[in-house]
């Protein structure tokens, strides 16, 4: 769900593609974040002779409250995953939602997790 650096998405997301093509792979990225569904490109810069580095923060970037997700950049290996159309749809939660909903998982369910735990059951509740 959340990309954060993108290495679960790329990678393990490229295997189970090719496993498996059906099985559908989401994102899930905060609303007021919303980095990849802005559709503006991450700018890069030349580290020691390769491209990768982000130049800057990215424009569509906004502070948020759901930790691990969404740095103020698309990270190198995230953009790579996207380059391929490893994911299938991408979700869009909101920080308020998603600390009620890791409210709600402890006091209801006995599950006690963090905000980004909230965000990720929400999206998935969403789809």
């Amino acid at each position: 769900l959340g990309y954060g650096t993108g290495g679960t998405f790329s990678g393990a997301g490229g295997y189970i593609k090719e496993v498996s093509p059906e099985t559908k792979i989401i994102l899930s990225e905060p609303d007021n974040a919303a980095l990849v569904s802005s559709g503006v490109e991450q700018e890069r810069k030349e580290v020691m002779g390769k491209f990768g580095a982000p130049k800057g923060a990215h424009s569509a970037w906004k502070p948020h409250p759901i930790q691990g997700w969404t740095p103020n950049f698309i990270p190198y290996v995230a953009e790579d995953g996207l380059k391929k159309k490893l994911q299938d749809e991408v979700v869009l939660v909101n920080g308020p939602d998603s600390i009620q909903t890791a409210q709600d998982l402890a006091v209801k369910e006995g599950i006690f997790c963090g905000i980004s735990g909230g965000a990720s059951v929400k999206a998935a509740l969403i789809t």
